[in-house]
């Protein structure tokens, strides 16, 4: 009895002593990671926003600039265009009076003429002169104009003042007799006579619409709240989406021409962000509320947050490492010890020094079952990391063809109204069905091959007269299945990347379907522009897009379907790419001959 006592005695003093150990690497483990964490976080955190707060301020600086080099560039088109016309000689010609009234009206239409062939330069919507009316016979009030109209402008005096100089008016509207109202801004200039330069001819006018310079507004990004606006020399706002400020002057913080200034406006802390304009010497202001750059600062600290993670779990790793290191030492004197107690007192002797063999035991059993759960696991997440990659690859089949489409579409809409239109939606909506084909993977031959009509239906009407197609399948081919969207890349390889390419004739596609014993054989061919046998043989080994290609590039599809059939069925099947420059290419896809039946 007192035996028993003695050791129950012995295994609760080795509990205790069991757990005051594990409290005190309790309290190591907190001194060395959790304090050193804690403090690593707090400066962290009082340097990052800071940091991020420049960061953002400075990316939007320079989206501001380069939609200040836009702008410039844009303007700089219609001055050069200006430019042009101011030397052109028959202008003055032209605008010089002539006595005869048929030379007049003679020099009137070749104005005309010469003012309308400027307005077909992008971004110019009318080219005007405003001249004396002795010096043409009559206005069209199209192109031309009489002088007088210019007095009441604000900007008329400016004009003359500069002499022959370009002068830009901002935006104001002008109600035009042949299209209505638009909103402008305008390139200005004094015309001199050639011969006496102290005589003005009148005020060369080329407009451009607001729209020009709302498009490139329109595509910048920044956060919420925040106000973009143009203003000229003076700070007066020449441009705003919001109509109201348009004519108003713009509380700067300062007279300078770029650069990131702060200022408070209502009690609301500001940052005024600004870049030139240099072709019309305006400046481009950019207002974003302190209180904006929250989620963008929120967006760039989680990645930065990801490597502070990372080196923390470094740093835990380490000491992990050191722990462990520990522990297995401690470990092995412990084995010892139990080895050489069993050798020296037997197996009873393990009882009397607390059942450290029996904890051993345990563990040793614990990590055979846990090594067991993953090797199961690692095997589950190969598996879905090889549906993954199926998936991946499947996705990535190029998108442009839709932007293609709708771009056909919205040219048939504003060039005229058809029912061509209607027919091409419901290609479309036909396209997009069979595509899509209700989530499945796997679609029957039949249908790629009417997935494949319908593309073509729609290119035919992109690119009418252009090409004919011709479809063929045999009737097992047809009730054979196949990964989804395996054609359509490569018809439309053929498509833009031969027969488009080849301009001197009309092409033609064939795809032709059939079965050969269990192997299903279906044939794109073109008489294209074909290409090199050494270009031919290399689309298949590598996923680099071609740097002459439309969208994603010719050779990107076709590796993908290739990629995608060799992981489905083997590496026995695939495509095969035959092709010779100026004689088209050839393209078969084999797979293996299985029915809907087979794929379940």
């Amino acid at each position: 009895m007192r035996g028993v006592l003695q050791k129950r005695n012995i295994r609760a003093s080795n509990l205790w002593e069991g757990v005051v150990a594990a409290r005190r690497w309790m309290l190591a483990y907190g001194l060395m990671i959790f304090l050193p964490v804690c403090i690593m976080l707090f400066i962290y955190y009082e340097q990052s926003s800071r940091i991020l707060q420049e960061e953002v301020t400075q990316t939007m600086q320079q989206t501001l600039k380069q939609a200040g080099i836009n702008l410039s560039s844009r303007l700089n088109y219609v001055q050069n265009s200006s430019n042009s016309l101011f030397m052109n000689r028959k202008l003055y010609e032209n605008l010089d009076p002539a006595a005869p009234i048929i030379e007049r009206i003679a020099q009137s239409m070749e104005l005309r003429n010469l003012l309308e062939s400027v307005q077909a330069a992008p971004d110019i919507v009318r080219a005007r002169v405003f001249t004396d009316s002795g010096n043409l016979y009559g206005f069209d009030l199209l192109n031309l104009f009489p002088l007088d109209s210019l007095t009441n402008r604000p900007w008329h005096k400016e004009i003359i003042n500069a002499g022959g100089s370009i002068v830009w008016t901002g935006i104001y509207e002008e109600n035009y007799l042949d299209s209505g109202p638009a909103r402008i801004l305008s390139c200005a200039r004094l015309l001199r006579h050639p011969r006496n330069f102290d005589q003005s001819l009148g005020v060369l006018m080329l407009d451009v619409p607001e729209k020009m310079v709302a498009d490139i507004i329109s595509e910048l990004d920044f956060p919420a709240q925040s106000r973009v606006y143009i203003v000229d020399r003076s700070g007066t706002i020449l441009y705003s989406p919001e109509q109201s400020l348009i004519g108003t002057k713009a509380a700067l913080a300062s007279d300078s021409k770029e650069g990131i200034l702060e200022r408070s406006e209502n009690g609301v802390g500001l940052f005024e962000v600004r870049a030139p304009i240099r072709a019309a010497d305006w400046q481009l202001v950019l207002e974003v509320p302190k209180s904006g750059l929250t989620h963008r600062t929120t967006t760039l600290s989680q990645w930065s947050g990801i490597a502070t993670v990372a080196g923390m779990t470094v740093m835990f790793l380490i000491l992990v490492f050191m722990f462990m290191a520990f522990i297995i030492n401690g470990m092995n004197r412990r084995i010892k010890s139990v080895v050489k107690t069993i050798r020296t007192e037997g197996v009873e002797g393990l009882e009397e020094r607390g059942g450290d063999f029996r904890l051993l035991e345990r563990v040793v059993d614990h990590l055979v079952h846990r090594v067991k759960d993953l090797m199961e696991e690692a095997y589950r997440s190969k598996m879905q990391e090889r549906e993954a990659e199926l998936r991946a690859l499947q996705a990535q089949i190029n998108p442009h063809f839709l932007y293609n489409t709708l771009d056909t579409i919205n040219w048939l809409a504003i060039s005229r109204e058809a029912d061509d239109i209607s027919h091409l939606i419901e290609s479309l909506s036909d396209y997009f069905r069979l595509s899509l084909n209700k989530g499945k993977d796997h679609v029957c031959v039949s249908d790629e091959l009417e997935l494949a009509r319908v593309y073509l239906e729609i290119q035919q009407n992109r690119f009418p007269s252009t090409f004919d197609f011709v479809i063929e399948a045999d009737a097992e081919a047809s009730r054979c299945v196949i990964p989804k969207l395996t054609l359509q890349p490569i018809v439309e390889n053929a498509l833009l990347h031969g027969i488009r390419k080849n301009k001197g004739r009309t092409g033609c596609i064939r795809i032709h379907a059939e079965q050969r014993n269990d192997v299903l054989e279906i044939t794109i061919q073109d008489n294209g522009i074909g290409m090199e046998e050494e270009l031919a043989s290399s689309l298949l080994s590598t996923s680099r897009p071609s740097p002459h290609a439309e969208g994603s590039g010719s050779s990107y599809g076709l590796y993908n379907v290739n990629e995608r059939i060799k992981l489905l069925a083997g590496s026995e099947y695939g495509l095969k790419v035959f092709s010779r420059l100026g004689e088209g290419t050839v393209v078969i896809v084999r797979l293996k001959a299985m029915k809907e039946e087979q794929t379940k």
